[in-house]
């Protein structure tokens, strides 16, 4: 097995058993998670998403020098950035499909755990896809960048647009042609039936999470390969990123619309970003650190602004519920279809 070969293995091997610690020592039952418990794995993905870094520099110093591996070093971070900021905007959608399904407390760092092996899978095929093209077509590296630039101006534009998960055509599927239980079932995924083996409630907010980060990803995967092309590079930053943003749920869901400037400072990273891989159409190329430098200042700035200039007035989203749809019960014990009382729809507060 060669040298690469070992370390996308120890790599995966690495991040498996950190995950098995996760839920098999520290979150074996289903409970709520704590600030406390929030904040200590924040920081253990953190530090280690830096520590990885020096992996990262050791490896390219180790085979081209101290420049290259100084370079790899900065392009692994500017990386990192750029997912975990593009991602942000993941914690206000999670917060928003687990209150339109008002999943208990107690079960979202569940449904967060396993949409995390899934989101390794889905962004792993489609990081090896982007390098295996860009290699192949190099000019497949303008078509992203073209992208981006679309998609910033999109965001830009559309500003705070609201997302209501019953539209969503994946959970139109699943509810029409998937047999779905009408009530949870603890933390399971699936149960039986008079002898039917049948998805829960929890399954389909867990296919609706898994459906949402890949559509995200989309954005994100790109932008990242503005930065270096290198697949090992571009995965690892990924991988550690959306793994520290599982755990910032838990401690950002409730302020994150506070920094109402923030997707106006992703809508410029973005258009910033696909200006950069156009620009090498006429050889133009801005180093890594330039780039670094540049995400950083408006991802600062955006946050300095929403502080500075908060929201005047809060606004309401109210999430629809579908007429044959009644909330689980605190215990997560409710039921799909059942008559009961008309309830006050979920609301989520944005700031």
């Amino acid at each position: 097995m060669s040298e690469a070969m070992w370390l996308w293995v120890g790599f995966t091997a690495f991040i498996l058993i950190m995950l098995g610690i996760d839920l098999g020592l520290f979150n074996r039952k289903a409970h709520v998670v704590s600030y406390r418990q929030a904040v200590a794995w924040s920081v253990v993905w953190i530090t280690l998403a830096l520590l990885f870094s020096g992996v990262v520099y050791w490896r390219h110093s180790a085979l081209e020098g101290h420049a290259a591996g100084l370079n790899a070093l900065i392009t692994y971070l500017t990386g990192y950035i750029i997912e975990l900021s593009l991602s942000v905007d993941n914690l206000f959608v999670f917060l928003l499909i687990f209150s339109y399904f008002k999943v208990p407390s107690k079960y979202q760092h569940r449904v967060l755990y396993w949409g995390i092996l899934g989101a390794l899978v889905m962004r792993g095929v489609m990081i090896g896809a982007g390098a295996f093209l860009i290699q192949k077509f190099h000019f497949i590296i303008y078509v992203f960048g073209a992208f981006l630039i679309y998609t910033g101006i999109q965001m830009f534009r559309q500003g705070d647009e609201d997302v209501n998960p019953e539209q969503s055509p994946i959970v139109r599927f699943i509810t029409r042609y998937v047999p779905i239980t009408r009530h949870y079932e603890g933390q399971k995924f699936f149960t039986r039936q008079n002898g039917r083996r049948m998805g829960t409630l929890l399954l389909l907010v867990l296919v609706t999470v898994e459906v949402t980060d890949l559509v995200f990803a989309v954005d994100s995967i790109p932008a990242i390969f503005a930065v270096t092309t290198k697949a090992f590079i571009v995965y690892t930053s990924n991988v550690f990123a959306i793994l520290g943003l599982r755990t910032f749920y838990f401690l950002l869901a409730g302020v994150v619309e506070k920094f109402h400037y923030l997707k106006t400072g992703l809508a410029i990273v973005l258009t910033f970003i696909g200006a950069k891989m156009l620009a090498e159409i006429v050889h133009l190329n801005i180093p890594p650190a330039g780039a670094l430098v540049v995400v950083a200042l408006v991802l600062l700035a955006s946050v300095a602004a929403s502080l500075i200039w908060p929201q005047p007035v809060a606004q309401q989203i109210e999430v629809q519920l579908p007429e044959n749809f009644n909330s689980p019960s605190a215990d997560g014990q409710g039921q799909l279809g059942a008559e009961e009382p008309t309830a006050e729809p979920p609301t989520v507060e944005r700031r």
